[in-house]
């Protein structure tokens, strides 16, 4: 409506500029041209009317070709400016008047939310898994037409100013359970300011771009402070780190002597190109390969026909000794003598985060980046071959691709696999709809800024749901299992309904990791189970 209404204001005061030159024209040639002079008022009836199409020729006919042409021209100018109001003022009113608006304020019976204070690609994430765990949560957008969008989409969203008092109280703030401000920094500090005006109590949640801003965040009230940028650098490292170093990287604990780690298979290790079931993991380790990731698509279960390559990610769950047998196999067999280094591509805030693990897990690297920075090796632009082989991308053994722009990371992929088709490539994706065309461009493993987010945010809100989600697209969750009833995980049949696999059962401080289809669910069990997002959706709505 806003646009609506300048449209219409500058049409007006077009039309009146018109009108009145036209009318000064007109009066001036009735005087010059015809000798017949007329007040000005009558000037600018006769320009009103032949605008309107009312009174055509109220003091024809004209003698003057002057005033002749003048007239015509009058005509035409008419007959143009009023066609031109349909397209420009009254279509759009009937659009935007037919079209489906956001509220702007939510119904005061709304309680226990989470309040989003601007809606980003990690937004999404995050909705996805408060929706998970059914918990209402409700977008405030600022921007009219982009609140419409969302509302239209299907997203629980007001209009309103998330850094105005009165924004925050249409969002019912003193009866949620939390903010996100997940904005700019300086819009994200202004939003916590001003949460804290309106409840002292509510819990707030600030994302931070620069982390060397994170204080500022604190100092506004927030009480917890995210930055997902540092963390996302970090997993992309742990991808190198992890191959080279004796711990097991990523891995969650279940109970004392069991874990659940993530290994991703290195190009030459002897698994490349066997099946699932070729394999022999489960016999020569004795872990459960529970999920795989197969060029950015997770499956749990995986299919014993699964074919292995350089992209596969195995999700695994055994005793420490037995993964670490695991990560044996996962290695490359044959270390050539060139093939150390790693090349980072991009020396931004995630860059920067890569080298520094890098370097303190003491894999040799090159730095590359459009600029010419401390800490920077080679300068220039990553789509060209030539910049690339400068960094000597061809005698690397991992390239990890740090760019914030994730068309330049594509492309940037498709350079590096041309150079060298066998050197492993880690990319960092800002959007999570750009994962897959990565992984078509030949990159072995990438990682969505969105998603790790997304996952932090829902980490932080959902504390006591003890949730546990990995920097990767798969999410392991403590349950309770009172959908299922007194049955046994045979006759539950979890697997098959939901996707979802019950890695472990806690029982009076116990964890039972030994699990066959007798085993009997009792009441007060906590399952541990793995899927992906859409997996453990189903299990909340089934047995949650």
């Amino acid at each position: 409506m806003d646009t609506w209404m300048r449209r219409t204001a500058y049409y007006v005061a077009a039309l009146a500029a018109v009108v009145l030159c036209y009318a000064v024209a007109y009066d001036y040639g009735m005087t010059a041209w015809e000798s017949d002079p007329r007040d000005f008022l009558h000037s600018l009836q006769v320009v009103v009317e032949t605008f309107t199409t009312t009174g055509f020729g109220s003091d024809s006919p004209w003698e003057s070709t002057g005033m002749r042409l003048l007239v015509i021209v009058m005509d035409i100018t008419g007959v143009i400016l009023i066609f031109l109001a349909l397209p420009v003022l009254l279509f759009p009113l009937f659009e935007e008047a037919m079209a489906t608006s956001a509220p702007t304020h939510v119904e005061r019976d709304v309680s226990d939310h989470v309040v989003i204070c601007r809606f980003t690609p990690r937004g999404e994430t995050l909705v996805t898994e408060l929706e998970t765990w059914d918990v209402p949560y409700v977008v405030v957008e600022a921007d009219r037409e982009r609140a419409n969008e969302l509302y239209a989409e299907g997203y629980h969203v007001i209009h309103a100013d998330p850094q105005s008092v009165e924004g925050l109280e249409k969002a019912n703030l003193s009866s949620a359970r939390s903010l996100v401000a997940d904005a700019s920094d300086q819009v994200n500090t202004s939003i916590i300011l001003t949460a804290r005006e309106v409840d002292e109590s509510v819990q707030t949640v600030s994302v931070v771009e620069e982390p060397n801003r994170a204080k500022y965040h604190d100092l506004a009230g927030a009480d917890a402070v995210v930055s997902p940028r540092q963390v996302l650098g970090e997993s992309l490292a742990g991808k190198v780190t992890t191959g080279v170093s004796t711990t097991l990287g990523d891995s969650i604990e279940v109970g004392k002597d069991f874990d659940i780690a993530e290994l991703p298979l290195h190009r030459g290790s002897d698994l490349v190109g066997t099946t699932l079931e070729e394999s022999g993991i489960r016999e020569r380790t004795g872990v459960n390969v529970i999920g795989a990731w197969f060029r950015g698509q997770f499956v749990s279960p995986p299919s014993p026909d699964a074919e292995l390559d350089g992209s596969t990610v195995l999700l695994a769950a055994g005793t420490e000794r037995q993964l670490e047998q695991l990560k044996e196999m996962t290695m490359s067999s044959v270390r050539g003598f060139r093939r150390g280094k790693t090349v980072v591509v991009g020396y931004g805030e995630v860059g920067q985060t890569i080298t520094a693990a890098l370097t303190t897990a003491g894999v040799p690297h090159t730095v590359l980046d459009r600029e010419d920075m401390s800490g920077v090796d080679v300068v220039g632009d990553a789509t060209e071959p030539e910049v690339l082989q400068a960094a000597r991308v061809d005698e690397a053994r991992t390239v990890i691709l740090a760019i914030s722009a994730d068309t330049e990371t594509e492309f940037a992929t498709l350079v590096v696999r041309d150079l060298d088709p066998e050197v492993e490539v880690i990319a960092r994706a800002e959007e999570t709809n750009n994962v897959k065309k990565m992984y078509r461009a030949g990159a072995d493993y990438v990682l969505s800024l969105a998603t790790v987010s997304g996952r932090m945010l829902a980490s932080t809100i959902l504390e006591e749901e003890d949730v546990i989600s990995m920097d990767q697209q798969v999410e392991i969750v403590r349950v309770s299992p009172e959908g299922l009833g007194a049955t046994t995980l045979g006759d539950a049949d979890i697997r098959s309904r939901t996707g979802c696999t019950v890695i472990a059962v806690e029982r009076n401080g116990d964890v039972l990791t030994d699990l066959g289809p007798d085993v009997a669910i009792e009441t007060d069990d906590k399952l541990v189970i793995a899927g992906t997002d859409e997996g453990v959706d189903r299990f909340t709505e089934l047995f949650g």
